[in-house]
């Protein structure tokens, strides 16, 4: 683990953005409530204002933004952070990423310090998240990629004015490869409290005309999830990327918030550079439980010989995830098996784990057909796990979040978990934890230092009630 214990303070406070408070707090209520010009071809259409219900279509998960200086792209950078407003109370910790501009590095540069801090005060850095990248041959331990880094910098009083008290994961990305930055990404992905912050401008240094033609083009590749071929399409290429490919994979909606370039704010137009803010979003509609339990039920009933019903789509479904099915009979138990990392397709994962959790799981006997109709089907939709730190059982019991974690346990080869759900039946930490550590087949009061925890969370569907 690497030892932290000092704050990174601002380097560009004064230069990029006020250095104090009282001029920092004015020009960032400028900043979020500027009409962004929207400059591009000609005949570009300009994008309607994000509705007051920025989530009304999904789960707003990473947005793109400039880090200019915020005369010059602050505006376009607060169209997107405005819409973080609403979101405070659920987005605890905020995962950043951007380019390297003044030190050379190989991989991504994660910092060692506790805190940065901006004139609105100091952000806890998630030291346990940081650390569980180490393992990771990409990852690279360096503060001096941080101390003049304005990139990442720009973003942090916007995020502090927006979302209040958070936690913050920031990572300089230098020469490295999208594999790695989305490997980076996947990892850090979470739960509805993680926002991921991808910071970019575009072109650099063309005329007013040419940069429009570009930093259009380049829009489309983004707005498409096509991978940037180059940094003279945005200097953020490779963060943008290593998103992009999450993206796809995750079935990520995303939209234009604001776009223009340094001729539309405060420079001139002879050598511009361009400014855009992208949204992203997660599928969390009530379309995707459904396709899921019908799909959970149709493969039960297709190993049984039985007819099986229509299976609405969902974009979702084609990309990787991981699911628990559990099957219940007048409220008792009749099978559970599920997928801990997403490994498959969620279509293929909750058609494999339905048959498994009705034909193979040990501690039942396989399903039987005239059982299935008064079987009652729940699919549990797991985040990626995210590992524990604690310095002994107590510590990590204090942890625990009863009805949110889902846990799982692991010691040498023992390896167990129980999902939220487990908590209605063992609300009590302690012994939440005794009942897990026996279903790895160790005594409940066992406890070695090579004990590793894991949490995650889900989202659940269950079948209606049967009559």
């Amino acid at each position: 683990m690497i030892a932290a214990t000092a704050t990174r303070p601002p380097a560009v406070a004064g230069m990029f953005y006020p250095g104090d408070v009282a001029s920092l707090q004015d020009e960032l209520a400028t900043c979020l409530a500027v009409a962004v010009p929207r400059s591009g071809v000609p005949g570009m259409q300009s994008q309607p204002a994000p509705t007051p219900d920025a989530e009304a279509a999904g789960l707003l998960k990473a947005i793109i933004v400039p880090h200019a200086g915020y005369v010059y792209s602050g505006g376009t950078a607060g169209k997107a952070y405005a819409m973080l407003a609403p979101l405070a109370a659920r987005i605890r910790r905020v995962v950043l990423l951007g380019p390297c501009h003044r030190v050379a590095v190989r991989g991504l540069a994660a910092p060692t310090v506790q805190a940065f801090a901006t004139p609105l005060g100091s952000i806890p850095l998630d030291r346990t998240a940081l650390d569980a990248l180490a393992d990771l041959p990409q990852i690279v331990a360096s503060d001096a990629a941080h101390a003049q880094e304005h990139s990442l910098e720009v973003q942090l009083p916007f995020l502090q004015t927006v979302l209040g008290e958070f936690t913050l994961v920031p990572l300089a990305v230098g020469q490295t490869g999208a594999a790695e930055v989305a490997q980076v990404i996947a990892r850090l992905w979470g739960g509805p409290e993680t926002l991921i912050v991808i910071s970019s401008d575009l072109s650099h240094f063309h005329t007013y005309r040419e940069a429009q033609q570009i930093d259009h083009a380049t829009a489309d590749h983004i707005l498409a999830l096509e991978q940037l071929t180059s940094f003279e399409q945005a200097c953020g290429a490779l963060p943008i990327n290593g998103l992009i490919t999450v993206a796809r994979q995750r079935g990520l909606r995303i939209e234009r918030i604001a776009q223009c370039n340094s001729g539309d704010t405060a420079g001139d137009k002879s050598r511009v550079v361009g400014y855009a803010s992208f949204a992203l979003y997660e599928s969390v509609g009530a379309d995707l439980g459904p396709a899921l339990l019908v799909r959970a039920r149709n493969a039960i009933a297709a190993q049984l010989k039985q007819a099986t019903r229509a299976e609405p789509a969902h974009p979702a479904l084609n990309q990787p995830g991981a699911c628990f099915v559990t099957l219940t009979q007048n409220g008792a138990l009749r099978g559970c098996i599920g997928s801990l990392e997403a490994h498959r397709p969620l279509d293929q994962d909750v058609r494999a784990n339905a048959v498994a959790a009705a034909f193979r799981d040990p501690r039942f006997a396989p399903l039987k057909a005239e059982e299935l109709p008064r079987t009652r089907v729940e699919v549990s939709l797991l985040t990626a796990p995210q590992p524990m730190s604690f310095t002994d059982e107590a510590d990590a019991l204090r942890q625990l979040r009863p009805n949110i974690d889902g846990i799982i346990f692991i010691a040498g080869q023992k390896r167990s978990t129980f999902l939220p759900q487990v908590w209605e039946q063992l609300p009590e930490p302690r012994v939440f934890m005794a009942h897990l550590k026996q279903k790895a087949g160790l005594p409940a009061d066992y406890w070695s230092s090579e004990v590793q925890l894991q949490r995650y969370e889900v989202q659940k569907w269950k079948e209606a009630p049967i009559p």
